[in-house]
Formats: structure tokens, sequence, C-alpha cells
């Protein structure tokens, strides 16, 4: 009978880091006896004798069977896995083993287009080629929610062939689709559903959240528990259960792309922060959905902004109370500018912004000081930067029925390949990712018809404030094509 008020990983580093020994094994500062005296002023010298190899006290994370095998089964049962793989290269490397556990090249994966750029990665590296669901549109907000059952039935109806399906649940707004259908239809061809739930870790606890991944039917999920709940950050976890995936294989990815040198710092968070949940979750959820309802009823109040709120439509199912996104296009500013504005001005920190909305992240880390701090932020932008002049939308999910797979990610990804001027690269096949971070939903990725659309897109991104990455050449003077 597993204890949830346990923590052996935790427990096991703890008495680590206060065993007297001579340390003769990585890492170099030895248990921060040569760390640098500035980063140990910053930090404090405690955690750096928690910055330990795999001892043997320690347990080793490719194959586990001390206290990394006990936290592991820990976070299964609080979760409501069959088993958990802890994950310290974030849930990227989660979402990475998944697809490369499931698909092989050419194999067909069936997901949504406003994926994760992780999920890009995993196309390159395991050679499968995308089968693409255009999200459905919110021109409101000028977002993109789930993909719906309907989308979801055709796609399998056409590709019977393929090897899974992957959905993002819920986005980084909160929007969560019917994922209990999309998994019943799933089932039917005898085919995992793989899920990121990188924002839903906090799901299982709290009745008033939307369904976890995994009690909607998902086979598999990742989830970063360092993005909402309280593990470091780089900390996550990947869950499955049932026996339509192989154990094995994702053992095997995972050793592929994790780390040989695990911090069993981010590890030991994982183990706290699960502790943490089994044992207080409810609560914590309960206080931290209060303190989303007084931000969300607050601003909903002020002239000027607009609040993403629960509706039943397709490709929006449930809602995360606990993500909060504020449209400002009233205002006459950009996303880009309010955020810019809040944060240099105001003293509050969104977690990204888009062209006509601000994102925030409530979670049992905030306190009623910093959401009296956001209400009155948000009152102040509206009485002095409301500028209230009007700007054309330019919307990239309208835009993503418009962008066509030529040649599998992998393929294009190691091809030959040329540089041009971006000018010059409309109808020519790219040869990278090019993604505004975050979210980090790739605009344009290897194997894709680079559009004039998405070129203008990009580029009304980048001159209102936003962020390119993933490309060669940030400033977007040229993009890498696929030679002819």
């Amino acid at each position: 009978m597993l204890n949830q008020k346990e923590a052996p990983l935790l427990d096991a580093l703890k008495a680590c880091t206060i065993k007297p020994h001579s340390p003769f094994y990585t890492p170099g500062h030895k248990r921060g006896q040569g760390i640098s005296p500035v980063l140990a002023d910053l930090l404090g010298e405690k955690l750096f004798r928690a910055d330990l190899t795999e001892l043997a006290e320690l347990d080793s994370l490719f194959s586990p069977q001390g206290v990394i095998q006990a936290a592991q089964a820990l976070a299964a049962q609080a979760f409501g896995a069959s088993q958990t793989w802890f994950l310290v290269n974030g849930s990227t490397c989660g979402i990475e083993a998944a697809i490369l556990a499931t698909c092989g090249i050419g194999d067909k994966i069936i997901l949504p287009r406003n994926v994760h750029s992780s999920a890009i990665a995993g196309l390159i590296l395991s050679g499968a080629m995308p089968i693409f669901i255009n999200p459905e549109y919110d021109p409101v907000f000028d977002i993109a929610h789930s993909i719906t059952p309907e989308a979801v039935a055709t796609a399998l109806k056409q590709h019977p062939d393929a090897k899974a399906v992957l959905t993002v649940y819920p986005t980084y707004y909160g929007v969560c689709g019917d994922l209990g259908a999309i998994a019943n239809i799933t089932h039917q061809y005898n085919m995992p559903l793989l899920v990121d739930e990188a924002h839903g870790a906090h799901f299982a606890f709290h009745d008033e959240l939307p369904t976890p991944a995994l009690a909607a039917g998902a086979d598999l999920t990742v989830q970063s528990i360092h993005k909402v709940l309280s593990a470091m950050t780089q900390a996550s976890m990947l869950h499955i259960q049932g026996e339509i995936i192989d154990r094995d294989r994702i053992s095997k990815a995972l050793q592929l792309v994790q780390s040989t040198s695990p911090s069993y710092i981010l590890l030991a968070s994982l183990d706290a922060a699960r502790q943490q949940m089994a044992l207080n979750g409810e609560q914590l959820m309960s206080q931290t959905l209060e303190l989303a309802d007084i931000a969300r009823n607050k601003i909903s109040q002020i002239p000027g902004l607009s609040i993403l709120s629960p509706k039943l439509s397709p490709g929006f199912w449930e809602l995360d109370r606990t993500r909060l996104t504020i449209n400002v296009s009233k205002l006459g500013l950009t996303g880009f500018e309010a955020e810019e504005i809040l944060n240099e001005k105001l003293g509050v920190t969104a977690e990204f912004s888009s062209l006509h909305n601000l994102t925030f992240i409530i979670s049992l880390g905030n306190t009623i000081n910093d959401i009296e701090q956001l209400i009155q932020a948000c009152q102040i932008l509206v009485e002095e930067y409301n500028c209230k002049k009007v700007f054309i939308k330019t919307t990239l999910e309208q835009n993503f029925a418009e962008y066509t797979v030529q040649v599998s990610p992998r393929d294009a990804f190691f091809a030959a390949h040329e540089t041009l001027p971006i000018e010059q690269t409309s109808d020519r096949i790219c040869a990278e990712i090019v993604c505004p971070y975050p979210p980090g939903i790739p605009v344009l990725m290897p194997g894709e018809l680079i559009t004039q659309a998405a070129i203008s897109y990009l580029q009304q991104i980048q001159a209102m404030g936003g962020i390119i990455s993933g490309c060669a050449d940030p400033s977007l003077q040229t993009l890498k094509v696929v030679k002819n």
C-alpha cells in the first residue's frame, strides 16, 4: 500500500546532503565547495549540497529500482496513471518520446496544426508524417481552440493506417476540447491517444477543474509539473494507462531525449510537488480558483477589456478558470504593447502576449496581493493608456488551412537547403522551424509550403514587438528553404 505522505526521493537526497564524506565524483563543484561565490551568494550554499550525481542511494533515472522507482509509483497513483516517468528535460522531451515510441519513419500521426514546437521536433526525430487537423478558430479573441471529435473522425476515416492521434489539452489559453469523445473515436481504430497536457497538471486535484486527460480516456499524457504546480522549472512527468502503448518503447525513447546526468534537484522537486498535491491539492486548488474568480469578476467589469469565458462551442468544451486571457484590442493597444506597459510601469508580468491578448497563469503560488495588483494594473491600463485607435486584425489561425506539408518534416530538416531573402521564399518548402514564442506554436515548419500570408503574419508580429524563435535569422531578413 502506497503512502502519499512519503517522499522517498526527497528524503534520500536530504540524507545525502548531510552525509559526511569526501566527494570524488561529479559535479566539479563538490557539493558547493567549489561553487562561484557570486552564485552562492545569489542562491545560497545549501542548494549546491543537493546538486548530486547518481549516487547509489539516489537510484538511476533510466533503470530505477530504488527511491526514483518508489517516487514514480507514488506519482502514478496521485495523478491517476498506471505508470509514470519523471522528466528533467521538460514536457518537450516527453512529447518527443511519445511520438518516437509510437511512430517510425513514414508513419502517419494525426495532430492539430497548433501543436507546440516540441511535437514538430518529435516528427523530425521519428520521421513520422503529420496529418494536420485545423483547430477551431475564435474570431473574437483571434485564437485557436481545440480540434473537434468530428474533425478527428474525418481524419481517421481518411487515414485509418495512422499510428497515433495527438492533441493539445488544454491550449495555452486554458481551453479544453471534448477529449472524452476524441478518445472514444480514436480507440475505435485501436489507436493510442497522446495528449500534450503540459498546462493541465492540476486538473486531477479539484472537481471544478476540467477533466484530467487520463480520466477522459487518454493513453498517454505529458504534464509540466513546473508550469502550474510547485516543481522547479524543467521538471515534468509522462503518464500512461492501459496496454495499447509499449512501455519499454517509452523508456527507450526517453533515454534518447533526456540527459544522462539528470538533476536530482529537479527530480526531488517532482517528488515534493506530488506529495504536496496528494495531501493538500484540493485545498490549494480551491484557494487558486477563488483567486482566479476574483480576478475574472473584477476585470470583466472594467470597460474596454474582455475576458475569455467558458462557452460551449466547437473546440471549446471546458475552460480552466485559473487561466486568464484578457483582450485589449478595444484600447487600441496590441497585446505586446499592453504587456510592456504592465511589466515596466505597473509591476505586473503576464505569462505571454499575442497580437490582441494578454494571458495570465494563476496558480497555487499566487496571493490575494498579486490579484489586487493585477486588477489595479488593468484599471490603470484602461484609464491612462487607452489610445482608442483602431487597427486591422491580422490573424494566424485563419490562415492555418493555407499551410500544406509537401515533404516530411524529417526529410525537409535534413535536406540540402539554401538561405534566401524572405521576400523570395513564398511557395518554397521551409527547412526550419519559425515560431513566435511563447506560446511556441510554429507558423512555419520544415516540409511546409511557405505562404505569403505566413510571411506577412510573422513580419507583423515582429513589427509589433513579438519575438520570433527557432529560425537561423531571428531578424526575419532571410529564411532557409529546401533546395529545388
